[in-house]
């Protein structure tokens, strides 16, 4: 696929990591007292967790509607339609293989989408960590 400079511009300023709906949980989660690490590998290999609470066992992903195809709010570009389909199932996929190398190694995830509020992704995430500390 070929890209122009304006389209590999636009691409090297997406960010992955410190977005702004990771920052606005990560400030959240900390307002309520909890410490956690920032963009750690649990697994081997190049995922990382975008908040890992350790002792608990508990991986957070703040996924993006666009890169991680929301059901609610996704969208498909129309340019390179099908190398974007094959790409953005392709990221799903790796989602969902790496859920479940995590299950299986013992942790407990918990998938946020950008479009939650902060408040509403503390909530799922301090409820995963009640769960985990209590087990």
């Amino acid at each position: 696929m070929r890209t122009d400079a304006a389209t590999s511009a636009r691409m090297a300023r997406v960010r992955n990591r410190d977005t702004a709906a990771e920052l606005a949980v990560r400030k959240e989660l900390h307002r309520r007292g909890r410490r956690y690490f920032v963009q750690r590998a649990v697994l081997p290999g190049r995922r990382r967790a975008d908040v890992v609470f350790p002792r608990a066992k508990v991986a957070v992903f703040v996924d993006g509607c666009f890169w991680h195809s929301c059901p609610e709010h996704a969208t498909s570009p129309k340019a390179n339609a099908a190398w974007w389909a094959d790409k953005l199932a392709r990221n799903v996929a790796r989602d969902r293989q790496t859920d479940a190398d995590l299950r299986t190694a013992g942790w407990s995830v918990v998938r946020v989408w950008e479009h939650q509020s902060a408040s509403d992704a503390a909530d799922t995430i301090e409820a995963a960590l009640w769960d985990a500390l209590s087990s």
